[in-house]
């Protein structure tokens, strides 16, 4: 990351490293400088993915994907035990495995990122950690974007299996999208997506705070395609995203890669002078044709209110973007990295 330490080890002490592991040394762009490049590296953010990480790798070892597969692990402070589980996985995993653990929570968009930094496919995959897009789903989606040409190949599900408010709430998202992003129309914007390690290294230069992984693709590439896959049932836990988080995924959205907002913001400044005008030359017609008139307390109030409020909308907008900027001048690390671990000794 640009803005945050990679990979510096904090003054606490360190966890324990599991016997024949060592850290990576890293280039100067925040990849790993020893490993070769594979056919397909696979990042997963982890978040209370403790009952599901191990399963979710173990399935991932027996695929064979050509060029070979690398799985990349991100423990994006996760409350639970997933940096023990992921830590025995080290020890363990058929296939090569890099272990990095955040300081803290950053979101998964943030968690991403640092794990794009440290692939090394000619293809990358994202995709979550609760098994509900199927392991066997990655080798198609990987030779879809390989044999096609494609830099980036999205995936929709015929049935999503998540809740009926979160699907809501992803349809709304994705008419966002549709309107801010220069985006293929309809395309349904799945964070279990392959890209090329072109796409990979143009996104992974953005270092701001407030990363929309979607966003940094479109403004790289157009050569999008997408499949279709199944989608299962979450067989453990619940969903990490609530209301909260998926509001803030919007306004990463709308404020980070597009002004339509603060457009928004003049459209309902200009409509509400209109209106305005209107007002005052009905207010004026009024006290000239009829002169029994109430005093026009109710349609001051009217007025005020509504002036106060769009008043109230713009400088919201505005209050937004400003603070985003004060908090990207300010170096906000878009994720600070603990420590990162792989079961492939290490050579500088």
């Amino acid at each position: 990351m640009n803005d945050a330490p990679h990979g510096s080890p904090p003054s606490q002490p360190q966890p324990a490293r599991p016997a024949g592991l060592s850290p990576m040394g890293l280039s100067p762009m925040g990849g790993q400088a020893w490993a070769p490049k594979v056919g397909l590296s696979i990042v997963i953010p982890v978040y209370r993915g403790a009952a599901t990480i191990g399963r979710l790798v173990d399935a991932l070892s027996d695929l064979a994907p050509e060029g070979g597969l690398e799985v990349v692990l991100v423990n994006d402070g996760s409350p639970d035990n997933s940096g023990e589980v992921c830590r025995d996985l080290l020890t363990s995993a058929r296939v090569p495995l890099i272990y990095i653990e955040h300081a803290r929570n950053y979101g998964e968009h943030n968690a991403v990122m640092t794990g794009l930094r440290h692939a090394r496919g000619a293809y990358v995959i994202t995709m979550d950690d609760d098994l509900q897009n199927p392991p066997e789903e990655v080798t198609r989606l990987y030779d879809h974007a390989r044999l096609g040409g494609w830099d980036v190949v999205y995936t929709r599900y015929a049935v999503k299996q998540h809740e009926g408010w979160r699907n809501l709430g992803s349809r709304f998202a994705n008419r966002v999208a549709d309107r801010l992003l220069d985006k293929p129309k309809g395309l349904y914007l799945s964070s279990f997506r392959c890209m090329s390690a072109l796409v990979v290294r143009s996104i992974t230069r953005y270092g701001g705070p407030y990363p929309y992984i979607d966003g940094l693709i479109m403004q790289a590439t157009q050569r999008i395609d997408s499949i279709e896959v199944r989608h299962l049932p979450r067989i453990e836990g619940r969903s990490n995203y609530n209301l909260r988080r998926l509001v803030r995924l919007w306004l990463n959205l709308a404020t980070s890669f597009s002004l339509a907002p603060l457009r928004l913001a003049i459209l309902a400044g200009a409509t509400m002078s209109i209106l305005g005008c209107v007002g005052a030359v009905l207010t004026l017609g009024e006290a000239l044709l009829w002169h029994d008139t109430p005093s026009g307390w109710a349609s001051i109030m009217v007025a005020l209110l509504l002036v106060s409020g769009v008043q109230s909308m713009i400088l919201g907008v505005l209050g937004e973007y400003v603070g985003r900027i004060f908090l990207s001048a300010n170096g906000k690390p878009q994720g600070t990295v603990r420590e990162v671990l792989s079961n492939v000794s290490a050579t500088v």
